[in-house]
């Protein structure tokens, strides 16, 4: 298997359990409906552990675009191969997303509320504020890029390292996803999205194109600054692109705070 279809099935298998673990605590008369947020955050967690598992040894286990650009900025990933690496992880989240509506295929029609259907496919904000929602989603992918390459200067038993990467994703969601959703993955978020604007799901409603901006941008950002950071810090590489992108993130911070300010 070549490592362009290793991203499409490891990020399917991601988007499976995640957005699985979505439908079977939102849609009705599911067993596992209403088990709450705690739920949630493991299946998504596990489900990142599962898919880095089945194919890290092929292509690293990316499974999101903002790791691999993240890693293209810092010089620690061939550039040739990032718009691969990209459109086959979208791809797989699409694929992903459908095999999802497949499983609860007897789901949906009892499932009467729009916004509900929605969110077992893509995010969204539990207050909205694209300002603030843009930096939620740049705190949680800067967390999640340099704890990886963090974790990744550590001596850790062989195999172990899908495993502590799943925990820090569920640690992400206990602890930071409660604004947005944590896509921290624009795969994650615009690959299901796509699914569910192109599948025949009952009275499905809009899919919120308006905001899926922002969990596309604010990863990438947030990746970036992430693996930039760490270069600096701890490869004693300052570059201008460091610069570049800490002076955005301030920006994006001073206006959250003014916006929110005057509201």
């Amino acid at each position: 298997m070549n490592e362009y279809l290793a991203e499409f099935f490891g990020t399917m298998l991601l988007i499976l359990f995640g957005c699985g673990v979505n439908a079977g605590v939102s849609l009705n008369k599911s067993f596992s409906q209403n088990s709450g947020w705690i739920v949630i955050g493991i299946g998504w967690g596990l489900g990142v552990a599962m898919a880095v598992y089945a194919i890290g040894s092929i292509s690293g286990g990316h499974i999101n675009p903002a790791v691999t650009i993240g890693m293209v900025v810092s010089g620690d990933f061939p550039p040739e191969k990032m718009l691969g690496y990209v459109f086959f992880q979208v791809l797989g989240a699409i694929a992903g997303a459908t095999l999802v509506w497949l499983h609860y295929l007897n789901h949906w029609k009892e499932t009467k509320d729009q916004s509900t259907k929605l969110g077992v496919f893509a995010t969204g904000p539990a207050i909205k504020n694209h300002l603030t929602n843009l930096l939620s989603e740049i705190i949680g992918t800067f967390v999640l890029v340099f704890v990886i390459m963090l974790i990744g200067t550590n001596e850790l038993a062989d195999g172990l390292n899908p495993l502590i990467v799943g925990g820090l994703i569920v640690a992400i969601g206990l602890s930071l996803g409660g604004s947005t959703g944590y896509a921290i993955n624009p795969a994650r978020d615009f690959g299901p999205r796509v699914a569910h604007f192109l599948l025949p799901i009952k009275g499905k409603g809009p899919s919120n194109w308006t905001y899926s901006w922002v969990p596309i941008s604010g990863p990438i950002i947030g990746g970036i600054q992430g693996s930039l950071t760490y270069d600096a810090f701890f490869r004693n590489n300052f570059s201008v692109g460091f610069y570049f992108i800490s002076f955005l993130t301030l920006v994006i911070i001073a206006l959250a705070v003014i916006q929110n300010k005057r509201e």
